[in-house]
């Protein structure tokens, strides 16, 4: 993370601070930044860009090896998406854990000697007050995951794989002449 940008966090179980060793190191720039930035000062594997949802922010995605990536969106991300970070917990290089939410949606607190856990249903008002974030993207967070519990990971909008021969940023270019709603969001931010 020194290697780039400030407003870069590690997020998820790292920052919580529930690892096991089969977690992933996932690092996120919230503010939008030109890819060279990362290419210049990185060693990296292959380059994505990708999109959950077809309104959802677009990002890249640098896969550094097998368990660690570095994601930063390519358009600005609005409020609920940021949000989606802090549900999960993220920390920059200055704090060691922070409270979060897992995907079992287990509201993960550290303590001295480990973490808390206990269940975030029927203590939405809670969690966001915790976490300090709208109530509404605790809700929704609630409503995707679930459903993955239900019918299994629905995959992405957006998964694509940036050719060597190509830079990001062109390469969104691409895709926006070819796909309408790509287009849209990029154009409506």
């Amino acid at each position: 993370m020194r290697k780039i940008p400030e407003n870069s966090y590690v997020y998820g179980s790292i920052a919580r601070g529930d690892v096991n060793p089969k977690s992933d190191i996932d690092i996120i720039i919230l503010d939008v930044i030109p890819s060279y930035i990362i290419e210049t000062n990185i060693d990296f594997e292959r380059r994505y860009i990708i999109q959950a949802t077809p309104n959802s922010v677009i990002k890249a995605c640098y896969k550094i090896d097998e368990r660690e990536t570095i994601t930063f969106p390519l358009i600005p991300m609005n409020e609920r998406e940021v949000q989606f970070y802090d549900f999960g917990g993220k920390i920059d290089n200055e704090r060691e854990r922070v409270c979060g939410v897992n995907k079992r949606l287990l509201f993960i607190e550290p303590v001295e000697d480990g973490h808390v856990e206990w269940s975030i249903i029927g203590k939405e008002n809670k969690v966001a007050r915790r976490l300090n974030i709208d109530m509404e993207t605790v809700q929704e967070r609630i409503r995707v995951l679930s459903r993955r519990d239900k019918i299994g990971r629905t995959g992405t909008y957006m998964w694509i794989e940036v050719p060597e021969n190509r830079g990001v940023e062109e390469y969104l270019k691409i895709i926006m002449d070819r796909d309408p709603a790509v287009r849209r969001v990029v154009n409506e931010r």
